[in-house]
């Protein structure tokens, strides 16, 4: 299914197993890219995945059948997460380059092998609620959070997604960095913005550092 405007983005958290067929990952990832996706791949640390195989592409079929052809081939998809790039109410206004970078990223970005993945929604609950919070305090609390974010220019990129109807929770961040470090500050720092203070609920974070899939098979 081909996207009007934007990426489909799917993220594979996956497990090798004794069946992992390697020649058979290889071409799958090789396939998606043929069929114009982005593939990034990297090693995640701690027990919930092996590695993460991140892909975007203007059509979902193709990352279909990446997804399809992996799991064949002997990867166990231990968790998955499913979004598109946009350009969300807050970011009307912005230049037009700036947009398009996130409707249409350049993945991995070069000098940024450190790689985080977190879902997020806004809290519904009656002291806090963001979806009944007026539009220019919603704006104001954006504005804030950005400025957080901007002070780490150069050293991180981050890509949020929009997951709304599409998985459990509503948006996807993605965060490249120049060192692990820079990725615990980042997001240590921009929880005390009030609008993740107040309205934040964060998944599980997926960690590691981008690199090529011959390694890590």
């Amino acid at each position: 299914m081909q996207l009007d405007q934007g990426l489909a983005v799917v993220h594979l958290f996956c497990r090798i197993t004794p069946t992992t067929d390697r020649a058979g990952v290889l071409a799958a990832v090789e396939a998606a890219r043929a069929a114009d996706c982005q593939v990034v791949t990297a090693a995640i640390l701690g027990h919930k995945a092996d590695l993460a195989i991140m892909a975007l592409g203007p059509d979902m079929r193709p990352i279909h059948a990446l997804q399809r052809a992996v799991g064949a081939a002997g990867l166990d998809i231990t968790q998955s997460y499913v979004s598109i790039t946009e350009v969300n109410e807050y970011a009307k206004g912005l230049p037009e380059e700036q947009l398009k970078v996130r409707l249409y990223p350049t993945l991995p970005p070069e000098g940024m092998e450190a790689f985080c993945f977190y879902p997020m929604s806004k809290r519904r609950e009656a002291h806090a609620n963001w979806f009944t919070t007026p539009f220019d305090r919603r704006r104001e609390m954006m504005m804030e959070h950005g400025k957080s974010g901007r002070a780490y220019a150069g050293r991180i990129v981050q890509l949020i997604t929009g997951s709304t109807g599409l998985d459990d929770y509503e948006w996807g961040v993605t965060l490249f960095a120049i060192n692990p470090e820079t990725l615990k500050d980042v997001v240590y720092t921009m929880r005390f913005d009030e609008g993740s203070a107040h309205f934040g609920e964060f998944g599980p974070f997926y960690a590691g550092y981008v690199t090529a899939l011959d390694d890590l098979l």
